[in-house]
C-alpha cells in the first residue's frame, strides 16, 4: 500500500512566476484589445470596461488558485463522481433551458443570476479528474476492453456528445482529444485507442457537414480565395494584424485592428493583436511562457509516485498547452476558425477561473514529494 508521505512544502516556483507572468501579460493586451470595443459599448464612454470585468474575474480566479494550492489533491479522489455527474447535469440542464425558452443561440452558458458560466469549461476539468481517478483504480485493467477501456471511454462520448449538441464543435474534440492521451499515457492500449478514434472520426464527420457554418469555415479555411467579406473575414484580418506587427511589433496601444476591422479582438483573437502590438518577438514570448507550464508541468507529474496525482498533472498540462497552441494555430489560419479561448489571455471568467484552478491543483501536486516509487506493476508512458 502506497504511504504518500509529504517532505517537502516547496511549490514549483517556475510554475507559479509563469502563470503569474501570463495572467500579468494577457491583463495589460485585453485592456489594448478591448479598449476601442468598450468605449462603443460602454453608456459612459469609458475604456475600461472590459478591464473592470477581467480584474474581477481574475481576482476570483487567483483567490481559487491559491486555495486549491493548500487542498490536498487526493481529496478530490472522494467527489470524482459528483464532479462528472454535476457537470453532465449541468450540461443537460442549459440545454434544457434553451430548449424550453426557444433561445437559438449556442446554450454554452449557464445563467446563475448576474453570473454566467461556459459549461465546456466546467466539464473539461471534472473530466480530467474522472479519468485520472479512473486511471488509478482501473490501472491493472486498463488494457482490457471491455472492464477497463470502453466505460472510461463511453463517460468521454457522454460529455462531447453534450457538448456537441449545444452546439460547441471545437470543445466536443479537444475533451475528446485530452480524454484520449490521459488513457494512452495510463497505458490504454494503442490499438483500442486508434480503433476508437476513427470509429469516431466516422460519426464525427458526418455531424460537421450537418452545420453550414461549420462546414463553410472549413471551405473557407481550405479555399484561401474565399470572399473575404462572408466567412473568411475574421480570418483573413487576423493575418493582417500578425502582418503589421512584423518582427518588433508597433508598440503597445498601437494595434489598427483593433479599431473595429478584426471582430473580437479581446476573446478568441486576443493572440493577433499580441502580435501587432509585440511583434514576433512577443508572440514567441507568450508561446514559450506556455510550453515552460506544459514542460514544469510534465515534470510534476514524473515527479509525483501518486498514480492519480501522476494523470491528474498530465490531464491538466496537455489541457493548458492544447488549448494555447489551438488557439495560436488559428489565429495563424494553420487550423480553420474555432471558439477556443487562449489560456490565462483570452477574455472570459469561466475560463480564466478554471484554468486558474487547474493550475493551482498542479502547484498543489508539485509540493508533494514522495518519499517511494512507482508500484512494480504499473508506470504511465511518461517513462517509456
Amino acid at each position: 500500500m502506497n504511504h504518500l508521505n509529504v517532505i517537502s512544502k516547496n511549490y514549483d516556483r517556475v510554475l507559479i512566476s509563469a502563470v503569474i507572468l501570463l495572467c500579468i501579460i494577457g491583463t495589460v493586451m485585453l485592456y489594448s484589445a478591448s479598449s476601442i470595443r468598450s468605449l462603443m459599448e460602454s453608456e459612459n464612454q469609458t475604456a475600461t470596461l472590459y478591464l473592470v470585468a477581467h480584474l474581477k474575474r481574475l481576482l476570483v480566479g487567483i483567490i481559487i488558485m491559491f486555495l486549491m494550492m493548500s487542498f490536498d489533491y487526493r481529496h478530490l479522489k472522494k467527489y470524482y463522481l459528483h464532479l462528472i455527474f454535476g457537470a453532465i447535469g449541468l450540461l443537460i440542464v442549459t440545454k434544457t433551458i434553451f430548449l424550453i425558452k426557444g433561445i437559438s443561440t449556442p446554450a454554452r452558458w449557464f445563467y446563475l443570476g448576474p453570473l454566467s458560466i461556459q459549461t465546456s469549461d466546467i466539464a473539461r476539468l471534472s473530466l480530467i479528474v474522472f479519468l485520472a481517478v479512473y486511471i488509478d483504480k482501473k490501472r491493472r485493467q486498463l488494457e482490457d476492453f471491455y472492464t477497463g477501456f470502453l466505460p472510461s471511454v463511453f463517460a468521454i462520448i457522454i460529455i462531447m456528445s453534450l457538448i456537441i449538441i449545444q452546439p460547441d464543435f471545437s470543445s466536443a474534440i479537444m475533451l475528446g482529444l485530452i480524454g484520449g492521451i490521459m488513457l494512452f499515457i495510463g497505458r490504454a492500449k494503442l490499438s483500442q485507442l486508434l480503433a476508437t478514434s476513427v470509429t469516431g472520426l466516422a460519426i464525427v464527420v458526418p455531424v460537421l457537414l450537418m452545420a453550414p457554418y461549420r462546414l463553410d469555415r472549413v471551405r473557407s479555411w481550405w479555399n484561401r480565395n474565399e470572399e473575404l467579406s462572408t466567412i473568411g473575414y475574421q480570418a483573413y484580418q487576423s493575418l493582417i494584424s500578425l502582418g503589421n506587427g512584423g518582427f518588433i511589433g508597433l508598440g503597445l496601444g498601437n494595434s489598427l485592428e483593433k479599431n473595429m476591422f478584426l471582430p473580437e479582438p479581446h476573446t478568441d483573437f486576443i493572440f493577433s493583436i499580441i502580435g501587432e502590438e509585440m511583434g514576433f518577438v512577443g508572440t514567441l514570448f507568450i508561446l514559450t511562457l506556455f510550453l515552460l507550464v506544459f514542460q514544469r508541468g510534465i515534470r510534476i507529474a514524473k515527479e509525483c509516485t501518486d498514480p492519480f496525482g501522476v494523470m491528474l498533472a498530465v490531464g491538466i498540462s496537455f489541457s493548458f498547452i492544447l488549448y494555447a497552441f489551438v488557439n495560436a494555430a488559428v489565429v495563424t489560419n494553420v487550423f480553420p476558425v474555432t471558439g477556443l479561448p487562449m489560456p490565462l489571455i483570452s477574455y472570459g471568467g469561466s475560463g480564466m477561473v478554471t484554468n486558474l484552478a487547474s493550475m493551482g491543483i498542479l502547484l498543489n501536486i508539485s509540493q508533494a514529494k514522495r518519499s517511494i516509487s512507482h508500484s512494480n506493476d504499473w508506470k504511465p508512458k511518461l517513462y517509456g
